[in-house]
């Protein structure tokens, strides 16, 4: 996850052009109650297969994404978000400590369906993903790192991916004060055309968020069976093939826990965000 906290108070949302407010301007997640009346039909596949070797000073020998946040395992914040917004089928892409994760969350949470894509040795997040495709159904796929948490309309995100006939869609944030995050750089109708993961934050850019929207065509072309980076290589490589990766830019609250550091910094954002989602969804949790 290539971000800090970030917390704007206003700003252009969605993927319409530069300048322009998008027809799909959303409020900030904290705003939306209930859940949507007509559930969301796309798979979710969440990241959560790293063992989080820079966080063991704080968190131990737990996977990254069981690490305590707000007096619960991380993992549980975005599939509480998940349900709120309409979604009802989680794949997690596990690895490392993968039982951990299997025997808390089982076989449903929070009212969502979960079933387990377990990789035998590290992946990385495209083999992650290929190695999760085929237990996906829908025709897209909502996609996320399983240390980060934004305060998003997925349901609303979902859509703006439909609606923008995109091969993929990236959730994007502005760039912070961080030198170690590597940049976005977009054209004019919000369309990604250069990643770079690897090079100091441009002004003016964007930080890759951690939230995919991608077709089921396109997670079946990630190369099977060998460790492949995501954000290093495929996109890349899908920008020279010519696919359309959308932005979908959003202003609010974007925190990761990938550092000692940035996991204290949580600790206190996410407790207020973890007290609201467990009065709305207490009576949906584990079943």
């Amino acid at each position: 996850m290539n971000h800090s906290l970030l917390k704007l108070a206003s700003g252009r949302h969605g993927s319409g052009r530069k300048g322009q407010r998008s027809g799909s301007s959303i409020p900030p997640e904290a705003t939306n109650q209930g859940i949507p009346k007509t559930p969301v039909a796309d798979d979710v596949i969440i990241l959560c297969g790293g063992a989080g070797l820079r966080l063991r000073p704080v968190t131990g020998d737990g996977p990254k994404s069981m690490a305590q946040v707000a007096g619960s395992p991380f993992l549980e914040m975005p599939l509480r978000q998940l349900r709120r917004h309409g979604f009802q089928r989680v794949i997690l892409a596990v690895g490392y400590a993968a039982s951990a994760i299997q025997s808390h969350f089982g076989q449903s949470f929070s009212g969502i369906d979960i079933e387990y894509s377990e990789e035998a040795s590290p992946l990385g997040t495209g083999g992650a993903l290929s190695n999760a495709a085929p237990h996906v159904k829908s025709k897209d796929c909502l996609i996320m790192n399983g240390d980060s948490y934004t305060d998003l309309d997925l349901g609303r995100f979902a859509a703006d991916h439909r609606e923008s006939e995109a091969d993929v869609s990236v959730v994007v944030v502005p760039v912070d004060e961080r030198g170690d995050a590597g940049s976005i750089l977009l054209d004019a109708d919000n369309q990604i055309v250069k990643f770079a993961e690897k090079e100091r934050p441009i002004l003016g850019a964007y930080l890759n968020a951690g939230i995919y929207m991608m077709s089921k065509e396109i997670l079946f072309r990630i190369p099977a069976g060998r460790r492949v980076s995501l954000e290093t290589e495929l996109f890349s490589l899908w920008i020279r093939q010519g696919h359309k990766i959308q932005a979908y830019v959003h202003y609010g609250n974007c925190v990761d826990i990938g550092t000692p550091e940035r996991y204290q910094t949580a600790q206190g954002v996410l407790a207020g965000f973890e007290v609201k989602a467990k009065c709305s969804t207490s009576k949906g949790d584990r079943e």
